[in-house]
């Protein structure tokens, strides 16, 4: 039964000056005035404060805002406040005026809405002036930063949930970004489970171009779309502090007015940028992903990224930037092996447990199919959100639609590939196979003998990293991080091994790709890339732990030389150069099990010393045949054996007489172990 919404409307034309509500916000605000638990999921631009605002002038009392950034929370106070509606926010950047009028406020009962950022939850004073303040509604601004495995996650948000308990009253989320994993986790931190009416309110943005591009010279294909659309505001999201500054000087060598924004700058220079960005028009900022989240500029006009994201719901809440207003807005990101590898090597470096892990591989994947799609962008966009949507006609694919040719046969020889070599290895090792490179690995695992060894050599190898790109974006193989990165088949590519699909390939991305190599040289080679990463992972785990800087721990090139050797045992481990006696014993089992990716094993310490100085093997042989000797030759002697110390120090010996082991052992021990012993001192030479 529909709502009675005409206070709502009354209200919506007298202080906010809208004749009626945008779709979908009247059913919100009734649900939130109501006093209902509500989860609106609405897109960037499509009104969601007033979905609070409104509410609270409705219900009375007290609605307490939480919101991320200081910069958001200002710009909402000062318009509230020009619209007559008593507002304040309590922020570190408050004058002793304006927080005394927000404490007036609370203590005369005037306050309407009080704004706070979630690093104020964790005072107890906060918590008993709420408590006094007869606090009748929550709403909570981006609702996402709660998910610990999100792009945005704030930590204090996880205590939003306790003060809805200790208030008792009503809770109403927003956000313009939120899979159903990221959905649930939000039921479950601010809602204790219990589901809350949701509205999802379409992730459409009609008026904004989608357009992807790979990377051909970055920075001239940015200096190029910024010159399009010169004395137009936009921002440019590069994924390195260093590339921020580089491209504002470009850009500001063009002619632009610009500015960088990162997270090493001081807050006073970030602040500086925020107030130029509101304020300033045509102003370009060049910025890490710490600049834009709650951006309330609506004449945003274009968004470029000079890096791929982090993920599928990043580009969607970075592209939402623009356009706010509904006017037309434009956004370019480019694209490129090496964004690949990053953002791959991100997410199998990170403390994530492995099924978060494989689920981050999973969003990026996503994102990957977005760039490569050969339909409409905006299609494929709103699919992986749960939309379905007709051809846009506002996207780089419909305004020409790609060349596309028929890549099942390539793909199937990919497949196979990955399937005959047990789906063990990356694409650099399965390229190697497809043409026919007798490499040191592909010789030493057999791989030449394969009958898919040199059957793609119609390809080049850039074709080939091409097509496994796109592979990956399609979804049809995933690297698994358990096996450190290699490509495992999915359920989708079945039908085409199998000869009962077909799949089309853009030929365009194929044609383009080069032979060079990365412009960017790597540590180790493309199939080591995973394992190095995991390396690298347990290597900051141990430094973090140890408050030490990570070369500490051990330097790069000895993690090079674990990545590439593969050590099995801990002798091959002492003999990797860097690992001494006292590393080996501390660290090398930790290192050893990511290789192998078995449990440590415990180990005596006098024998991970003997592994360290290349006679672990020595020390095993002489441990055995003291086994055999502990009763004498004929097992009827009295017991007698040899310290693991003492057997250390015998396998140190270099060429002894046996009068020298005979002053090691003593008279009784040589004479049971003697002669055994030094066969064996012999054969190690």
């Amino acid at each position: 039964m529909p709502r009675d919404t005409a206070p709502a409307e009354a209200l919506l034309k007298d202080i906010f000056g809208y004749d009626a509500f945008r779709p979908g916000q009247g059913e919100i605000v009734a649900a939130v005035a109501a006093g209902h638990n509500v989860l609106a999921i609405m897109p960037t631009g499509g009104g969601k404060s007033l979905c609070y605002q409104l509410p609270a002038l409705l219900r009375g009392g007290l609605t307490v805002v939480i919101s991320p950034l200081i910069a958001l929370m200002r710009d909402q106070v000062r318009g509230l406040r020009e619209a007559g509606v008593a507002a304040g926010a309590l922020t570190s950047g408050n004058t002793q005026e304006e927080t005394d009028a927000v404490w007036q406020g609370l203590e005369d009962g005037s306050l309407r809405l009080l704004y706070l950022a979630p690093e104020r939850l964790a005072s107890t004073g906060t918590q008993r002036m709420l408590a006094q303040a007869g606090v009748g509604l929550i709403a909570v601004d981006e609702a996402h930063c709660v998910s610990q495995w999100g792009h945005d996650f704030r930590p204090d948000y996880l205590r939003i949930g306790e003060l809805r308990r200790a208030l008792n009253v009503p809770i109403a989320a927003f956000t313009a970004t939120a899979d159903q994993e990221t959905q649930a986790e939000i039921v479950t931190r601010l809602f204790d489970g219990q589901q809350p009416e949701t509205f999802l309110r379409g992730f459409d943005r009609p008026n904004i171009h989608l357009a992807f591009s790979p990377k051909d010279s970055p920075r001239a294909q940015i200096l190029r779309f910024a010159a399009a659309r010169r004395g137009r505001s936009g921002i440019v999201y590069c994924g390195t502090r260093a590339k921020t500054e580089a491209l504002s000087k470009a850009l500001g060598d063009e002619g632009h007015p610009t500015c960088f924004y990162h997270g090493g700058m001081e807050a006073e220079a970030r602040r500086a940028v925020e107030e130029r960005f509101a304020t300033e028009d045509g102003l370009i900022v060049c910025a890490t992903v710490a600049f834009g989240m709650g951006v309330d500029k609506p004449d945003i006009r274009w968004v470029a990224h000079a890096d791929l994201p982090k993920s599928i719901e990043a580009y969607y809440q970075e592209i939402g930037r623009a356009g706010r207003d509904g006017a037309p807005a434009e956004t370019l990101t480019l694209y490129g092996a090496d964004d690949i590898r990053l953002r791959r090597a991100q997410i199998d470096e990170g403390m994530a447990p492995p099924e978060r892990r494989v689920a981050d591989h999973g969003r990026l994947n996503a994102l990957l199919g977005l760039a490569e799609a050969l339909e409409c962008r905006r299609q494929t966009l709103l699919r992986y959100f749960g939309e379905d949507a007709a051809p846009c006609g506002n996207c780089d694919l419909c305004d020409s639609p790609p060349e596309v040719f028929d890549g099942t046969e390539a793909v199937r020889k990919a497949l196979s590939a990955a399937l005959r070599t047990g789906e063990n290895f990356g694409a650099g090792h399965l390229i190697d196979i497809l043409l026919g490179n007798e490499t040191d690995k592909v010789r030493q695992r057999g791989h030449d003998g394969l009958p898919t060894f040199g059957v793609g050599k119609d390809l080049k190898k850039g074709q080939w990293q091409a097509v496994f790109r796109q592979m990956m974006g399609r979804d049809l193989v995933r690297p698994d991080p358990e096996r450190h990165g290699a490509l495992v088949m999915t359920e989708a590519a079945r039908p085409i091994l199998r000869g009962e699909e077909s799949i089309a390939l853009r030929r365009d991305v194929i044609d383009k790709a080069a032979e060079r190599r990365p412009q960017v040289k790597t540590l180790v080679s493309e199939e080591d890339a995973p394992l190095m990463s995991a390396l690298k992972a347990k290597r900051r785990a141990l430094a973090e732990a140890a408050s030490l800087p990570a070369y500490m721990i051990f330097p790069d090139r000895t993690l090079i030389e674990m990545a590439e050797r593969r050590p099995e045992t801990l002798d091959q481990m002492g003999a990797i150069s860097g690992v001494g006696a006292k590393k080996l014993e501390r660290y090398g089992a930790e290192f050893l099990s990511v290789i192998t990716g078995g449990a440590p094993e415990e180990t005596h310490p006098l024998r991970m010393r003997a592994a360290a100085r290349g006679t672990g093997d020595l020390y095993d042989r002489l441990m055995s045949a003291q086994a055999e000797l502990i009763r004498g030759e004929d097992g009827t002697e009295k017991p007698l054996s040899c310290s693991a110390s003492l057997l250390a120090k015998i396998a140190g010996l270099r060429d002894p007489a046996p009068e020298d082991l005979e002053r090691i052992l003593g008279d009784r021990r040589f004479e049971r172990f003697g002669p055994a012993f030094m066969d064996l001192l012999a054969e190690a030479g």
